[in-house]
């Protein structure tokens, strides 16, 4: 996937590059330079991987490579409707995977993906403890219980509804200015 930083996202790498200068150049910082970006742009895009690798003087296989091996940082952007899916024993029992399948085709990305238009990004989880709901998936912060494969399209399309509300009414508001 091919994300171009945002004029935003730029801007704060900048503010970012000068943040590290305080934390210092010794390798042991790797982890809190990572946690910095990722706290600022809530991921970790390749241009601040290779940022930190020369920062520290190190290769940018090496920061990938320790930023793998920990679950907490992302490599895609987090969109802004973020889909979770439960994979939890409850979940998995009751059909999370075809839930799952089912966002992944409808949104046309794979699990740990973010749409172009950055509006959609899936991750599966291991349980967001509603297992007397199962299969359960988050969509923003709203948990849908007893999720059903024909349920999918349904939240997908509400979003994209939602989106173009907010489009008409800001440009309503801009044209008002």
């Amino acid at each position: 996937m091919n994300l171009v930083l945002s004029p935003e996202e730029k801007s704060r790498l900048d503010i970012i590059k000068a943040e590290l200068v305080v934390l210092g150049k010794e390798r042991s910082r790797l982890i809190p330079a990572l946690q910095l970006i990722q706290s600022k742009l809530a991921y970790l895009p390749p241009e601040a991987v290779r940022m930190v690798a020369e920062h520290l003087n190190i290769s940018s296989s090496e920061v990938y490579g320790v930023a793998t091996f920990y679950n907490q940082f992302r490599f895609n952007p987090p969109g802004r409707n973020p889909v979770k899916v439960c994979l939890g024993t409850a979940c998995h029992v009751k059909g999370g995977d075809i839930i799952l399948e089912n966002f992944e085709r409808k949104l046309e990305i794979k699990e740990g993906e973010t749409t172009l238009d950055r509006e959609f990004s899936i991750d599966r989880v291991a349980c967001v403890g509603c297992c007397a709901l199962a299969p359960v998936a988050v969509v923003g912060e709203t948990v849908h219980g007893h999720m059903q494969p024909s349920k999918v399209e349904g939240l997908v399309l509400r979003a994209r509804i939602e989106k173009e509300k907010r489009e008409r009414e800001k440009n309503r508001h801009d044209a008002g200015h």
